[in-house]
């Protein structure tokens, strides 16, 4: 009986686990079956589609671990729709959602379900979620992990949203036990409130808001965090870190066999408070950009493998909840819109230090995919994974354009900059999603479960 394949990729610049070089992938029923050494594909069978990336690379799929998706809730400020379409035209084909700011928050299993009902038949890619920690929800861990949570979020400082509190050194110290019994990990945002000051001098001034965020505050939390997940043997992972100065923590720490891994953002990697102007609120966010020096430092960790990965940390607001018109840097909602263009900032960064796109593979979808526990199909391009796939071009520079993203509000710090690396294509286990700068078809993602 005649074998088929559904779908060859075949390229000059194919990135495997193992290099970057001339392949030709198979698929079939949205997994890949074979990889052919050279463009040229094996005789395998019938083949129903061709596709020829000759002159530009085949990437694995991003898998993008910290994105707010804000629905059900607050779908005005982003929603499943616009984020799964941006998702897909900026080659991410798997996020995981974030369990704020979303009503009601996924800290018990009716918000789990909430979230996976409106997730259902409304994504363009594959979406996986987080649960959280709060005061008091200890009772609900076992319970959202038993429905498909892939880890669980916590804030050591005010989220910024009433219902997801943050958690304290107590709090933690209940949560942990069940965490390392579930083998799930925690992600935490590092930040201890005792390190914190209140806002000083005017509000329109950058320096008002990154003088109010010292890195000490962040390096507290981190030791904090360090020390209990040796106590309870527990998997921790630090998001969006924005100094470098608790590499050296981290490093030895893991060094001593805690588990920890650790990542930073793009825009972290892009931009420096020393050149962010006074009443541009789109730049806020938590922890704060920092000097050149501080970017500096990250791309360093980021090179000596002391940082594990790169997510966006989309977080989107309307307008006016950034106060894009007075520049209120105080008043302004702390979160930068970046999901559609996570592989150019980075890749424009690490293509000026002489990084290779093999390293911005691992970054972007094998250690997100080994944070989530989904590594097993998704995050490379292998056989037995689903054909998730970007084509794209890393030398096409281009001028962002907000106005032309597919997020549903179009503020991003982004606007205006030239960046490389232009998406061509997006596949989703095996089916083309987007194309030459549009949608394909009908929403086909699917709501990822753990186990």
């Amino acid at each position: 009986m005649e074998h088929t394949t559904a779908l060859v990729v075949r390229g000059d610049r194919v990135v495997l686990p193992h290099g970057v070089q001339p392949a030709a992938i198979h698929v079939r029923d949205g997994r890949i079956t074979a990889i052919d050494p050279g463009a040229t594909p094996a005789m395998r069978g019938r083949v129903d589609r061709e596709i020829d990336a000759t002159g530009h690379l085949v990437s694995p799929g991003i898998v993008d671990t910290h994105v707010h998706v804000n629905d059900p809730g607050r779908e005005h400020w982003e929603g499943f729709p616009h984020a799964t379409r941006a998702a897909a035209a900026g080659g991410v084909t798997t996020l995981v959602d974030m369990p704020l700011n979303s009503i009601p928050a996924t800290t018990t299993l009716a918000g789990l379900e909430a979230k996976q009902r409106a997730a259902e038949g409304r994504c363009h890619v594959d979406a996986g979620f987080w649960g959280g920690v709060v005061p008091g929800n200890t009772g609900e861990l076992a319970p959202l992990a038993r429905a498909g949570v892939l880890g669980y979020k916590c804030f050591l400082c005010p989220s910024g949203v009433d219902e997801f509190p943050h958690v304290t050194e107590h709090d933690l110290r209940r949560a942990l036990p069940i965490l390392s019994r579930l083998g799930l990990p925690l992600l935490a945002h590092a930040e201890l409130p005792a390190g914190l000051l209140t806002p000083q001098g005017h509000p329109r001034r950058y320096a008002t808001w990154l003088d109010s965020r010292p890195p000490a505050a962040e390096q507290a939390a981190i030791d904090l965090l360090l020390g209990l997940a040796r106590e309870f043997r527990a998997r921790i992972h630090i998001v969006h870190l924005a100094s470098p100065g608790a590499l050296a923590a981290l490093t030895a720490a893991r060094a001593s066999g805690v588990s920890v891994t650790v990542e930073t953002c793009p825009h972290y990697l892009t931009f420096a408070a020393d050149d962010i102007a006074d009443g541009a609120t789109a730049f806020k966010c938590a922890p704060p950009i920092r000097a050149r020096s501080h970017r500096d430092g990250l791309w360093q960790g980021l090179a000596s493998g002391a940082i594990d990965l790169v997510a966006t940390d989309h977080s989107p607001a309307p307008p006016d909840l950034k106060h894009l018109d007075d520049g209120d840097f105080v008043r302004a909602w702390g979160g930068i819109a970046s999901l559609q263009l996570g592989l150019p900032a980075v890749w424009t960064g690490a293509r000026a230090r002489g990084l290779t796109v093999h390293r911005l593979a691992d970054w972007l979808s094998a250690a997100p995919a080994r944070l989530a526990g989904i590594d097993a199909f998704k995050g490379r391009i292998a056989v037995g994974q689903d054909a998730d796939l970007i084509v794209w071009d890393p030398d096409d520079e281009f001028r962002v354009d907000a106005g032309a993203l597919f997020h549903r509000h179009r503020v991003t710090p982004y606007d205006g900059m030239r960046l490389y690396g232009r998406v061509r294509t997006t596949i989703l286990r095996g089916q083309v999603i987007f194309d030459a700068g549009q949608m394909v078809g009908d929403p086909a993602g699917r709501v990822i479960r753990a186990g």
